[in-house]
């Protein structure tokens, strides 16, 4: 409720804006109170959803276990330290902070897009459908991603403990937390990071050929960021993750080399092949001015 009548408070202020401005222009005033009133959007979401978020704490740590439960079937005990009184209450409202985060994370790039959009034209709006249509569901592929990934990772690491007599291995829930967090994140990150290369693209800020020309340092990137996140023994699931982030590349390069080529022939460029880098012809046909034939000519008479 407190969200739909902030949301037409702003369409009403933005309104009596365009009745001053027909541009829709903003003062730097207006800038910061549209700023302010997209952040307390934001917080109010993620406090929202964190507090569903405490709710499903129980059914999210039973999950969160899993890897550990993977660990002691090959050999490899772990245990989960819980150090202090209060420890157990931090790592649930922490969890619930990060659920109120990943949960809400749609709100928050729609209040980003909500932002920037009165600076943008009406053709370039229009593509905000598209946008979240496809980073969204990618975002939490990404994320879903980054669990599979510490679900891979935790045994890996814990076969580094030396398996000798009396050395125990205790681990810090929150530092546990931590990283599982981290690692969905980057995940859900890199799976978007195609979608914001095509929205540069149709906003005319990034051609498809000069992503293109990126590709070797895209494809090593891919596999760096595979072998430092998901550091399995085999080589099957390395080539498997890396060679599905850099699919999404190069669907990306696709579909904005396809955009380039339907924009230039819009424009009635000769050449659909033209380097993005090669400077456009120049017209040497000299065309006359309104301008006096003598210096001491008077402009008007």
């Amino acid at each position: 409720m407190a969200s739909d009548s902030q949301a037409r408070r702003t369409a009403k202020k933005r309104k009596q804006r365009k009745e001053k401005d027909p541009e829709g222009r903003m003062s730097l005033g207006e800038h910061l109170t549209e700023l302010r009133n997209r952040l307390v959007i934001c917080a109010v979401a993620i406090l929202i959803f964190a507090i569903v978020g405490w709710f499903l704490f129980p059914a999210v740590f039973e999950a969160l276990q899993r890897p550990f439960r993977v660990a002691a079937l090959g050999g490899r005990e772990a245990d989960l330290n819980f150090q202090g009184v209060a420890t157990g209450l931090n790592v649930r409202l922490q969890m619930s902070a990060y659920l109120g985060l990943l949960l809400s994370a749609p709100i928050i790039m729609l209040q980003a897009w909500l932002f920037v959009m009165p600076g943008l034209h009406k053709n370039e709006r229009k593509y905000a459908i598209g946008f979240f249509g496809a980073a969204i569901p990618l975002f939490f592929l990404g994320c879903a991603a980054g669990y599979w990934a510490v679900n891979q990772l935790v045994p890996v690491l814990l076969s580094f403990t030396p398996d000798t007599e009396g050395v125990q291995q205790l681990i810090k829930y929150d530092e546990y937390l931590a990283l599982l967090v981290k690692t969905m994140l980057a995940f859900g990150i890199a799976f978007v990071m195609p979608v914001v290369l095509v929205l540069l693209n149709f906003l005319g800020i990034l051609r498809g050929k000069s992503m293109l020309k990126a590709w070797r340092w895209v494809i090593f990137l891919c596999f760096a960021f595979t072998a430092v996140m998901v550091p399995t023994p085999e080589p099957f699931t390395l080539i498997g993750m890396s060679a599905a982030i850099s699919s999404l590349f190069f669907a990306a390069v696709f579909i904005s080399i396809y955009n380039d080529k339907k924009r230039d022939k819009k424009a009635g460029l000769e050449a659909q092949d033209l380097d993005p880098d090669q400077a456009s012809r120049i017209d040497h046909v000299v065309e006359p001015i309104d301008a006096p034939s003598r210096i001491d000519e008077p402009e008007n008479r």
